[in-house]
């Protein structure tokens, strides 16, 4: 059998808050209870967004709470080729199509339709640049055009077969995706998705324990493991921490940061304390 081997990954867009230390903490004690390792990953492949002060904020801050990880930290940023080399299998299978629509263009077909369906990443995408002609789709690309690199999950699936996926709380979830999600950019070669789902093979990921705002993002994550031949872990979606209007704590709405807390005189066993309400046993 394995050794449990779990993660807490964040992406320093901001500093952590007890949403962040509620699911860096589940991970945790997942692990030591069983005897296992736990280890920490940085997804910092968003160049405009990332800060490298948001890097060394969160390993203070988990470090203050008395965390402990395997080393060394995995940065996304210095690893684009193990997500390159998964493009190219993908690509060699023809589950890749380049599609050159904007986020507006999307958001306008998507209203026009009368429908606004949600998935993996927000709003479906209806599918507009999946039939182009492969000689305008080059054209395209050789003229510099911006573009995306969608998986066509229809043709996935079709090499895959059914899929399913274990969750702690819900048993076993058969994979259901409605839309074809994005893979890669012409400026950023890798996604979430797709660098998630690397790392977590690459680091002997076996089990996710993750907030159930990625519940969906999970599917995709099913398939990409179908395709590139990957061992798939279990996965725990717990609920999310809100606040007193019934929010979930997000840094873009000012959640209360740990650096906060700590500034404030709480002490690490406080927050643990806070952190970890209703969660004895994981």
């Amino acid at each position: 059998m394995s050794l449990v081997t779990t993660r807490f990954a964040p992406s320093p867009t901001g500093l952590l808050h007890l949403g962040h230390a509620c699911s860096a903490l589940l991970s945790f004690d997942f692990a030591c209870r069983r005897g296992g390792r736990f280890i920490l990953r940085i997804e910092d492949i968003d160049a405009g967004r990332c800060r490298a002060e948001f890097s060394s904020a969160l390993v203070e801050d988990l470090t203050w709470l008395g965390l402990t990880w395997r080393e060394p930290i995995r940065y996304q940023s210095e690893c684009l080729g193990d997500y390159s080399s998964a493009l190219d299998i993908l690509a060699n299978q023809g589950v890749l199509y380049p599609c050159f629509c904007t986020r507006r263009e999307i958001m306008e077909q998507v209203a026009a339709s009368g429908q606004a369906p949600h998935g993996a990443d927000g709003w479906v995408y209806p599918g507009t640049c999946r039939s182009l002609d492969a000689s305008l789709r080059l054209g395209r690309m050789v003229s510099g055009a911006a573009y995306a690199l969608r998986l066509d999950v229809a043709k996935a699936l079709a090499v895959t077969g059914p899929l399913r996926w274990y969750d702690k709380s819900q048993g076993w979830v058969p994979v259901v995706l409605p839309g074809d999600v994005v893979l890669a950019r012409k400026d950023i070669m890798t996604s979430y998705h797709l660098a998630v789902t690397v790392d977590d093979h690459i680091q002997g990921i076996t089990h996710v324990i993750r907030g159930e705002d990625l519940f969906a993002a999970t599917h995709v994550h099913r398939l990409l493991q179908a395709l590139l031949g990957l061992a798939t872990p279990e996965y725990w979606h717990h609920h999310l921490l809100v606040d007193g209007q019934g929010r979930r704590l997000a840094k873009r709405d000012g959640a209360v940061s740990l650096r906060q807390m700590r500034q404030g005189g709480m002490t690490p066993e406080m927050v643990r304390r806070l952190a970890r309400c209703g969660w004895d046993g994981v």
